[in-house]
């Protein structure tokens, strides 16, 4: 998950990205302390271009999978405001504390280069 995050952290087609594990990260001071095996697999970023580029970038994804949930053996991704909040408009997103723009991805099993291969892949798509 740490070289997916800093991937996504390096990439100018990525508008945030939220994972303790990276050492800019607000909360990385404690990851050594409360976690000394690592951060979770769990990796949420904004894709440049709000919730239709976010969109385009799930359609595009080949390994990983689409769910509802996260946090499985498998690589999977979930774009909250087409699917779990899809009942809400762009600011009440906001005022709850979800961004249009937001993925929530969990790094499974799967070779790490493939899957950032994936998301790259994804990532042009989401950018016609």
């Amino acid at each position: 998950a740490l070289k997916v995050a800093e991937f996504l952290e390096n990439d100018d087609r990525i508008s945030w990205v939220n994972y303790p594990g990276l050492k800019s990260n607000k909360y990385n001071s404690l990851v050594d302390k409360y976690l000394p095996n690592g951060a979770s697999g769990v990796v949420s970023f904004g894709v440049k271009g709000g919730r239709e580029a976010a969109v385009k970038f799930l359609d595009s994804l080949k390994v990983a999978a689409i769910v509802t949930h996260v946090a499985d053996a498998r690589t999977c991704a979930l774009h909250p405001a087409s699917s779990t909040h899809r009942q809400l408009t762009d600011q009440q997103l906001e005022e709850c504390g979800v961004s249009p723009d937001l993925v929530r991805f969990s790094v499974g099993i799967e070779n790490v280069n493939d899957i950032i291969e994936d998301i790259n892949q994804a990532l042009d798509k989401a950018g016609k």
